[in-house]
């Protein structure tokens, strides 16, 4: 059987042999490495196990046994008989103090920060006597994954699978940190079809989902005290890697037109013109073209996240601020974590070309080798094949059904106590709370004894705070978006 305890290191602790493995087995079983009940090998095992005579052994087990720590029984084997006190102090590691560096306690600190705002609500006070089953869950932001192609997706996984050895005796397997050069072939002629981006595939890097390079990207263009400047609300992620690299927060206001632009005095500016987060709000060719303007003249550095912009209902494609861009001023950011497998993480990023190399280094740092290189060639050939814009079209089909379904019915239910966004894509509705913050208060409490689970966000205006909601659909069926919805209204009936 397997065993191992530190005789080794009390041997060269100049203790004899006897000795060693005694303090070894003995000290094993006070700080809980062997537990109460656990099988000891046999002495013929563990002499062996440690070139020592059965002798030896014999007379430490016979040691241990007299002292309480283990007990034999015949015919089935030596076992830990001591029951470790967890609650004893004395027995428990003692906790050590480590130095955190600023960014480290920066991380450290993020509990304590109130900038997630766009959390779950209610989903930890749910009425207690209400099963999983029967909560309407508008919170969990993921795809139908009922209509995913399994099947194709799966033997593009076992041909790479399959060609894995091919590959370790190929100049492939030395892949760049920034990705295997087919996916980020794919990637750009995908771009260049969809999104009118013209880009060298060299330009691009596939990370391990959006997060990655946002941190990244942050780390690198921002000093601790720079400014950065983030639309209000927005994705806390971004906020936290700003804060994370010791920069500081301008939260742009929005409007119906999205992010107001202003002359910050900023490094950088993270935006979601597409498709603001969380309200869904687009931004006007008038305003992209501002903050273009803004970025040159402040020699600063604008992160598109292109967010949530694979399915759209009706309605044509705005540009990207990426294809308007002439100065190498906007650096672009896609996921696939909507469109894939949840366990499927993969992300990428569009680079200036003199942004390329640097960020190439960073990444590398971090991972010296692509991450799930697997997965990057089967979805290489999964998009080539035009697999992955067929499936793309499909679910566009079913969440457009979807969609209008919800909106049709907050409309229907809520307007009165909601100003729903009237957005043209994505997998979720938004909308602000008409009444105040007592009456908002109300709700969310309502809303919890009826089992409906949903993520809502703040923001300081002038007249003071304001709460909005946001209610992703994606995974719901048509019968539990009703549902939902009609739980909503009796919260608010019921609080108001």
């Amino acid at each position: 059987m397997q065993f191992h305890v530190a005789y080794s290191s009390y041997l060269n602790r100049k203790y004899t042999k006897m000795k060693a493995l005694y303090h070894a087995i003995r000290d094993a079983i006070h700080e809980g490495n062997l537990i109460h009940g656990e099988k000891l090998p046999s002495t013929r095992e563990l002499a062996a196990t440690y070139h020592i005579s059965r002798g030896t052994v014999n007379q430490v087990y016979d040691t241990l046994t007299a002292q309480g720590y283990i007990h034999s029984e015949h015919g089935k084997g030596t076992f830990v008989a001591y029951q470790l006190d967890l609650n004893n102090n004395a027995s428990t590691e003692k906790a050590c103090t480590h130095h955190l560096s600023a960014w480290g306690n920066r991380i450290q600190q993020f509990e304590q920060q109130s900038i997630q705002r766009n959390a779950p609500a209610n989903a930890h006070t749910l009425d207690s006597g209400m099963n999983s089953d029967e909560v309407i869950d508008f919170s969990k932001y993921q795809p139908d994954f009922s209509k995913f192609p399994y099947d194709e997706w799966n033997n593009r996984l076992y041909a790479e699978i399959r060609q894995r050895e091919h590959h370790l005796k190929t100049t492939s397997a030395m892949v760049s940190s920034t990705g295997d050069p087919k996916l980020r072939e794919a990637i750009a002629a995908y771009l260049r079809r969809m999104r009118g981006i013209q880009v060298d595939p060299d330009h691009i890097a596939v990370t391990a989902g959006s997060m990655q390079a946002i941190a990244l990207l942050t780390q690198l263009l921002a000093d601790p005290g720079d400014y950065v400047v983030t639309e209000s609300p927005c994705y806390v992620g971004i906020s936290k890697a700003i804060l994370a690299a010791g920069a500081k927060l301008i939260e742009a206001n929005l409007d119906g037109q999205g992010v107001v632009p202003q002359d910050w005095e900023a490094r950088m500016l993270f935006v979601t013109p597409s498709r603001q987060f969380p309200t869904g709000e687009m931004l006007s060719l008038e305003r992209r073209q501002t903050l273009l303007d803004w970025a040159q003249r402040h020699d600063a550095m604008i992160v598109e996240d292109d967010y949530d912009s694979e399915f759209r209902y009706r309605g044509m494609h705005v540009e990207p601020l990426k294809t308007l861009d002439k100065a190498g001023r906007v650096i672009y950011l896609g996921s696939f974590t909507k469109t894939l497998p949840l366990e499927v993480r993969l992300g990428y990023v569009v680079l200036p070309p003199t942004l390329a190399d640097t960020f190439r280094k960073a990444q590398a740092l971090y991972e010296p080798r692509p991450v799930n290189l697997i997965e990057q060639r089967a979805l290489a050939a999964f998009m080539t094949s035009g697999q992955y814009e067929r499936h793309l079209r499909r679910m566009n089909r079913l969440y457009s059904r979807k969609f209008h379904l919800l909106l049709k019915l907050l409309n229907k239910h809520l307007s009165t106590w909601f100003d729903w966004v009237e957005n043209e894509a994505g997998l979720h509705v938004f909308g602000w709370w008409r009444g105040n913050v007592t009456t908002y208060e109300a709700f969310r409490e309502s809303a919890r004894s009826q089992g409906v689970v949903y993520s809502e966000v703040s923001s300081s205006t002038s007249v003071g705070m304001k709460y909005g909601i946001y209610l992703s659909f994606a995974h719901l069926s048509d019968e539990q978006l009703q549902e939902g919805v009609s739980r909503l209204k009796n919260a608010v009936t019921t609080a108001l």
